[in-house]
């Protein structure tokens, strides 16, 4: 059943000047202006209000956002130092430009892709994911509410989808007047049957619960190197760690691998990976592992186990500044425990997504945790974002993977 819902609020538009510091990164496009760079605005601002931004010196046009009083990021940036009209055409407009980018994995046979990964592609605090014919809409900000109904029209123009579902972050949950009547999970085009939805990424299948799975049903964002990898596993054994759905199990196996072992703390999403593995021709023995990652690791070093291929691919560990301490001394552990995993002549993927610890500080770490043992590697491959992940500001760069050969 379709929810509906309609804008109770009209958006209105605000005057508003900032101090010099943030007249500058406006200046050069970076997409947020916080509450507390904003000396001056001509009214009270409501969610998904018009935000018109001029200097303090001479009044000039800096740029356009929308406002968000919930947030310390007060207004979310769509233009800058040009004039935009945000309507119908804006969204059509904008949202066709991501999908554009994305053509060509569209043509690899993948049909599970991110369209909109918000900052990025020009809709802070908006993130949209298509598995196969559904997309699913997540929003962080309250400020789209008031655009959804445009929104929506501009995704089903430019993608095959004949069903939208809204996922709602944990803040909008929390306040019913902020999330506008409308529910995590609720179907706002079309109709959903079943919300577990079958994709492919470059012809491996896998499962997405749009309703209930994380984020928006699957993590999308390391298919490229859950390809790779694939395409590295012919005849090889595989340890899958943090694995999850069981993304790089599943095209390990589907590359050819000999046996595949998957380990995560999650009974769920142990069962969920078991089931991907399944869709896919299973030609090797798949095990799994429902225990802390660490631990994991531990027990099969004690036992001697060693692996052609071992990928680690934890969540992210510095949610905040006050968490990099820890998170740098778990990537350290991470590494220290997987190179005594690997084969001879074998393959250490490491991967990190906590876009608190540069990408220079993560390889740094892994390396030197890896030179504590008497043992050569080389590195052979530093990956970074998908084409459907696009970076176009520094805050918004947070996956990094090392492949390294070891002896």
């Amino acid at each position: 059943m379709i929810k509906p819902f309609n804008t109770e609020h009209t958006p209105q538009r605000l005057a508003i000047k900032l101090k010099s510091k943030a007249e500058t990164y406006v200046r050069q496009g970076h997409p947020w202006v916080f509450e507390s760079s904003i000396v001056k605005i001509n009214k009270e601002g409501k969610a998904g209000d018009i935000a018109i931004i001029f200097d303090q010196r001479k009044n000039k046009y800096l740029g356009l956002g929308l406002y968000d009083p919930y947030s310390p990021i007060r207004i979310k940036m769509l233009g800058h130092n040009h004039s935009v009209n945000i309507d119908r055409e804006f969204f059509v407009d904008r949202i066709g430009e991501a999908f554009d980018l994305r053509a060509p994995l569209l043509a690899s046979g993948t049909d599970g892709y991110r369209l909109l990964f918000g900052e990025n592609d020009g809709v802070p605090g908006l993130i949209c994911d298509v598995y196969a014919h559904v997309a699913v809409v997540k929003l962080y900000s309250a400020i789209w509410f008031p655009y959804l109904h445009w929104i929506m029209d501009g995704i089903l123009e430019s993608t095959t989808s004949s069903v939208i579902v809204l996922r709602l972050s944990r803040l909008l949950q929390k306040d019913n007047v902020i999330r506008n009547g409308l529910n995590d999970g609720d179907v706002i085009h079309g109709e959903l049957p079943d919300p577990e939805i079958e994709f492919n990424e470059y012809g491996v299948r896998f499962i997405a619960n749009v309703i209930k799975g994380h984020k928006t049903g699957y993590f999308l964002d390391h298919r490229a190197n859950r390809h790779k990898v694939g395409q590295m596993s012919n005849g090889k054994s595989v340890l899958d760690v943090f694995s999850y759905a069981g993304g790089f199990s599943a095209h390990a196996i589907a590359g050819g691998a000999k046996e595949v072992i998957s380990i995560d703390i999650s009974k769920q999403a142990i069962a969920l990976a078991s089931r991907n593995v399944g869709l896919n021709k299973e030609s090797a023995p798949h095990r799994t592992m429902a225990i802390d990652a660490f631990e994991g690791m531990q027990q099969l070093i004690d036992q001697g186990k060693k692996f052609d291929v071992v990928v680690v691919d934890p969540p992210s560990f510095a949610k905040n500044a006050a968490d990099i301490p820890a998170a740098k001394k778990s990537y350290e552990r991470l590494a220290k425990l997987a190179i005594q995993l690997v084969a001879v002549r074998g393959l250490c993927v490491m991967a990190s997504c906590s876009s608190r610890i540069s990408k220079d500080e993560y390889f740094d770490l892994v390396e030197s945790a890896f030179d504590t043992f008497s043992r050569a590697y080389r590195l052979v491959e530093k990956t970074f974002h998908d084409i459907d992940h696009p970076v176009n500001f520094p805050e918004g760069s947070y996956l990094k993977s090392g492949y390294y050969k070891m002896d």
